[in-house]
């Protein structure tokens, strides 16, 4: 009977191991699972339409946020989805009248740098890469810069943002409380994802 319980404890405690590795796992795939790729400037993207070889192209995004395409000339790809992006141009050759039911593949070929910056109190400050197809916290990118020195104020990190039409918008985030798990953390200071060219800074404590 004590050499069954004893095999018994011994699985549980190899089950145990187990866990903190896949939910390390689990969390280390959370990211892609919840990154959705915006087109942006200089992306260099492959088009192509089902049986519909002659039109297939591969183009960057240009400044202006737009691609030439066969038939239907510029359109608007950047700022959207691929998802959105296939859309767009389906409808331009239905709305133009040049293919019944376009199904159209968009793919990226090449990513355009994807940087964001950090400054203020911490003790790497600087720019970023953000990882491809994946996803960054501001929480992770204060890691990454080393964390908040001595006299940092990490319950109130900006982090500024250039909106598609050109306005700035910034938003207040709760570091500290996030770092802590506290409960009265505000539930967009834990979902908030940096986006290309984001600056963020982490301000003096008043003493």
């Amino acid at each position: 009977m004590k050499r069954l319980r004893l095999l018994s404890l011994l699985a549980l405690l190899g089950v145990a191991a187990l866990l903190p590795a896949r939910a390390a796992d689990a969390g280390a795939n959370d990211g892609k699972k919840n990154y959705v790729h915006t087109l942006a400037l200089a992306d260099r993207v492959r088009i192509a339409i089902y049986q519909e070889d002659d039109l297939t192209s591969v183009t960057r995004i240009d400044a202006r946020g737009k691609v030439n395409l066969p038939l239907i000339g510029e359109i608007v790809l950047g700022g959207l989805t691929i998802v959105d992006a296939q859309a767009a141009i389906e409808n331009a050759y239905k709305d133009g009248r040049f293919l019944r039911n376009p199904q159209v593949t968009v793919s990226v070929e090449e990513y355009a740098p994807r940087e964001v910056s950090i400054q203020g109190r911490v003790r790497n400050p600087g720019r970023y890469t953000l990882p491809i197809e994946s996803t960054l916290t501001v929480v992770e990118l204060v890691t990454k810069a080393g964390g908040i020195d001595d006299i940092g104020k990490g319950s109130a990190v900006t982090v500024t943002r250039i909106l598609p039409d050109g306005t700035k918008k910034v938003f207040t985030v709760d570091v500290d409380s996030i770092i802590r798990g506290k409960r009265d953390t505000k539930i967009d200071d834990t979902t908030l994802l940096l986006q290309p060219g984001d600056i963020v800074y982490v301000p003096e404590r008043l003493i």
